[in-house]
């Protein structure tokens, strides 16, 4: 149905007016959603309205993002489509796996407790679940790096055999079919697609864009450390202060910056398992990479157990014993875990590593784990 809206020519005498209609808060970032009313008395179709877009600003104490905005302009209609493919089982063979079943909120976007990721039909995958949390930051994406895109990145899951163990262009069709009324939450994915980019076309570029718009929203910038980062001195406690301290001296060469991240690649002495896992290796074939995985962000690390690419480590205090005491020496061993003399590992003492795990928990957000904005809309199949 039409209806008319007012003309405001008379009110303002400008062309147009700009209306904020909504503030979403999410970690130091603010969502504002920009209106333009119309100038005249005019007709508008309610059923074909443009995308609404949606102001992305960083927080305060964050670098530059490194994800183009300008390639993949946010939207209310494009984030939320990107929510509701992110959690829907329909991206998997079985229609049961979703991208939120492994990259669970609770756990800032791990699998909490699993030391492998748990694919279709139970299998197992090769590598511990990484966090997704400010991922307009990262540069390569996955522990090896394979992938320098963020609309890239649901390929890999979505085709690997033993995690979703679908094709993207099976997905496409299973979307175009919807809505299917069995489902526990009939969604209408054309409808949704034509809301988000103007038409109702389910395309690969546009199911991965929603879904990188939705990640690109999901920033984690409200802990304690933060309080402290833009000024706030009686955030942490004395021993938090000195962990953080004692983590700048010893664990700052990787885990850098505001990010606790320089997105580099290394080798931090952990000893083969039985399947030996090469790492970055693995994509470039360069001698130098074997054994070299991307340095993981530490932000809200108190909830991402368990620890390593292989997820052998169960606690922080198990993680600081390996730097300390089983750093296993090997020609790509990086250098910062090679005392003078050859001995490997960090010179810590048991209260120095107590409150450098002190100061860990500091990096927890808990607003970024509670927020609705990133819950699962009903649709989703987590374990």
């Amino acid at each position: 149905m039409l209806k008319t809206v007012k003309s405001i020519r008379d009110i303002i005498q400008q062309k147009f007016l700009v209306v904020p209609v909504l503030v979403l808060l999410t970690g130091a970032m603010w969502l504002m959603i920009m209106v333009g009313a119309c100038t005249s008395e005019e007709t508008v179709d309610p059923e074909n309205k443009t995308p609404t877009p949606l102001a992305w600003r960083k927080p305060a104490n964050f670098p530059d993002p490194v994800y183009d905005l300008n390639k993949n302009p946010l939207t209310v209609e494009g984030v939320e489509l990107g929510k509701f493919l992110f959690y829907d089982g329909l991206l998997s063979r079985t229609n049961v796996i979703g991208c939120g079943t492994c990259h669970q909120q609770q756990s800032a976007f791990t699998h909490h407790g699993h030391e492998l990721s748990h694919g279709v039909d139970d299998q197992l995958g090769k590598r511990n679940t990484p966090s997704i949390q400010n991922m307009a930051w990262n540069p390569l994406f996955f522990w090896d790096g394979g992938v320098r895109d963020m609309d890239f990145v649901p390929f890999n899951p979505i085709e690997n055999p033993v995690e979703m163990g679908e094709t993207v262009n099976h997905v496409l069709e299973k979307l175009r079919l919807t809505p299917d009324k069995s489902a526990k939450i009939p969604v209408d994915y054309p409808k949704m697609f034509k809301a988000a980019f103007g038409t109702p076309e389910i395309t690969t570029e546009r199911m991965m864009k929603a879904i990188s718009q939705f990640m690109t929203t999901m920033v984690s910038a409200e802990s304690r450390y933060d309080k402290f980062a833009i000024g706030d001195v009686t955030a942490l406690s004395a021993q938090e202060k000195e962990g953080l301290i004692l983590f700048r001296k010893n664990c700052s060469s990787c885990h850098e910056g505001e990010l606790f991240t320089n997105y580099s690649f290394r080798n931090n002495g952990l000893a083969p398992l039985k399947y030996e896992d090469l790492g970055r290796f693995d994509v470039t074939r360069r001698e130098s990479d074997r054994n070299l995985f991307k340095v993981p962000s530490l932000r809200n690390v108190s909830f991402t157990a368990p620890y390593m690419h292989d997820g052998r480590y169960k606690t922080l205090g198990e993680v600081l014993e390996h730097y300390t005491d089983k750093v296993v020496s090997s020609p790509t061993l990086d250098p910062a875990f090679i005392q003078s003399g050859g001995k490997t590992g960090l010179n810590l003492t048991d209260d120095e590593k107590e409150s450098i795990i002190a100061f860990l928990r500091t990096l927890s957000d808990d607003n970024f784990i509670k927020n609705n904005a990133f819950s699962d809309p009903g649709i989703g199949n987590a374990f």
